[in-house]
């Protein structure tokens, strides 16, 4: 089932995401390079999406548009329906600490703090108490497994358990989406298995969640498949043959 202009339009008026014309382009000299070209896509709470593409076809770029960590040339980004383009810096900040919950390949853990500390950090930045940090920071370590492991340090934790302990920070806010770049890039292919299946889980108690990816076997398990090239969507699609994760009703 295709996510043609008509499906986009009726979606657009409830939906998380709604990006209209994005184009992104770069000047070198007298060259002009175009990382995006007109994108327009919608995304409502409690989609699962995988956004796909070759290196070069503008996946990283439009992640970054989307967790408002760059701006477009050209184009239209509403966020829960207020446009970004007219957020000042200090809006900006909020929305990226508290609307959008960030996962990365390289886990981006502060190497001398527990995993309790480093969960409890985007709380920190909105003034949370510390009584309240610590309880929301352990009750998303719980949700991730990982409650007996609070207070060790990342180098005492597998890859596996860092990417938990990173997936518990972006939960800890209870943001509104969850935009996980290559989550599974610095993972063998079990624990990489594990962690989809946790972001399946976490789907299925309703979060959004959005995997840029550029390995068919971890897109396989989103609903939704937008693929990208030449800073185009080649492709924007309901996913018929999605792949449920053994891993997914794990007891967590």
């Amino acid at each position: 089932m295709p996510y043609n202009d008509e499906h986009r339009l009726a979606e657009s008026e409830g939906s998380i995401l709604d990006l209209k014309g994005i184009t992104r382009l770069y000047r070198m000299g007298e060259e002009t390079i175009y990382a995006l070209r007109e994108v327009s896509l919608s995304l409502s709470q409690n989609e699962y999406v995988a956004i796909m593409g070759p290196s070069g076809s503008g996946k990283s770029t439009l992640m970054n548009i989307i967790g408002c960590l760059d701006t477009p040339t050209h184009g239209s980004y509403s966020f829960e329906g207020e446009k970004v383009s007219r957020m000042n810096d200090r809006e900006l900040a909020g929305i990226r600490n508290r609307k959008i919950g960030f996962v990365f390949q390289t886990f981006n853990l502060l190497p001398r703090s527990t995993a309790l500390q480093n969960v409890e950090l985007p709380l920190i930045y909105s003034g949370e108490s510390r009584r309240k940090r610590e309880d929301r920071a352990i009750e998303a370590l719980t949700d991730v497994s990982m409650a007996d492991r609070i207070t060790h340090k990342p180098n005492e934790l597998s890859g596996g358990q860092r990417q938990r302990v990173a997936i518990a920070r972006a939960l800890v806010t209870k943001p509104s989406i969850i935009l996980a770049d290559e989550p599974t890039g610095n993972l063998d292919t079990k624990t990489g298995n594990e962690i989809i299946g946790l972001f399946e889980s976490l789907w299925e108690e309703g979060n959004t969640i959005i995997i840029v990816t550029h390995e068919e076997d971890i897109a396989t398990h989103a609903a939704r498949i937008i693929r990208l090239r030449d800073g185009e969507v080649e492709e924007d699609v309901v996913n018929p043959n999605r792949q449920v994760s053994r891993f997914a009703v794990q007891e967590r």
